[in-house]
């Protein structure tokens, strides 16, 4: 009986974990950033969020980084790629075009905590998969309380606040009393659902309903490696800009080329962190 008791406990408290992992609500947003080439880029992003704690991805990276996370699913995701992007040209080389498979279409994960008063990051730096936790008091904010919009149907107040090297202005919803937001903004007395900082840079809600669904784990969180923030920042502008070298110093023999709206190869932008990076601190002194 003392054993049957002791599993029973157990088994309370597994479920009891997995209760406070269900998300309230999932927020859909659109996420525009300027890219190398001059023009803005949109994304489609995901919030799920509960009175205590947020999660923020696409869902099309975590659906191929939990097919990745076992080896039955590694194997499968990678058939799916072979039959979407591979070609076997007339003379029986093959080729590869990634742009017609599901791949992710960003590496970028954050997860925010109340209880832990912190955020932790996850992404690709460079070559290296990373992940840095921060306080969550780096982010103050001063409301503006005469300056409202409505977005998806909800009052919301602006706040505006300087992070890592941007200024932000958002607007939060006081109807919706979590203090989460897209990307790594949080903070204020209701949930944001609209933000734009100097350069191009924003979120947009265009959707929210109430959702049962749980906020997993990163998954494969053996492959990060704790890392200082700007540091990997830093790394990873300089991989952008001397990728082919350093992949060819490895022996993978490679040519990088970009091109234009009409196929011409051109010459590769530069990336310049102080115009595309959301967090331009690093190259700040």
């Amino acid at each position: 009986m003392k054993q049957t008791f002791v599993l029973f406990i157990v088994c309370l408290a597994a479920i009891a974990a997995m209760a406070q992992n269900k998300a309230d609500i999932i927020v859909s947003y659109d996420s525009s950033f300027p890219t190398k080439s001059g023009k803005i880029n949109t994304g489609k992003m995901s919030l799920l969020a509960s009175p205590t704690e947020a999660k923020y991805f696409n869902d099309l990276s975590l659906w191929v980084d939990s097919l990745k996370s076992t080896p039955e699913g590694k194997a499968k995701y990678m058939e799916i790629i072979k039959k979407a992007c591979m070609t076997v040209e007339s003379d029986g080389s093959v080729s590869f075009d990634m742009r017609k498979g599901p791949t992710k279409p960003t590496n970028s994960y954050v997860f925010t905590n109340l209880a832990k008063d912190c955020l932790t990051h996850y992404n690709l730096f460079g070559e290296d998969y990373g992940y840095y936790t921060e306080p969550l008091s780096e982010m103050e904010w001063t409301i503006v309380e005469d300056s409202t919009a409505t977005v998806l149907g909800y009052e919301c107040v602006m706040a505006e606040c300087d992070y890592h090297g941007r200024h932000w202005k958002a607007w939060f919803a006081p109807g919706l009393p979590m203090s989460f937001g897209p990307w790594k903004l949080h903070g204020l007395p209701g949930l944001i659902l609209k933000a734009e900082a100097n350069g191009g840079f924003s979120f947009v809600a265009t959707g929210l309903e109430r959702t049962d669904r749980i906020m997993t784990p990163m998954y494969m969180q053996s492959d990060y490696s704790k890392v200082d923030r700007k540091e990997a920042l830093r790394n990873a502008e300089y991989f952008a800009n001397n990728q082919e070298s350093i992949l060819n110093a490895q022996g993978q023999n490679v040519k990088i080329y970009t091109t234009d709206d009409e196929g011409n190869k051109i010459e590769t932008p530069k990336y310049d962190g102080l115009k595309h990076s959301i967090e331009p601190d690093y190259k700040m002194k």
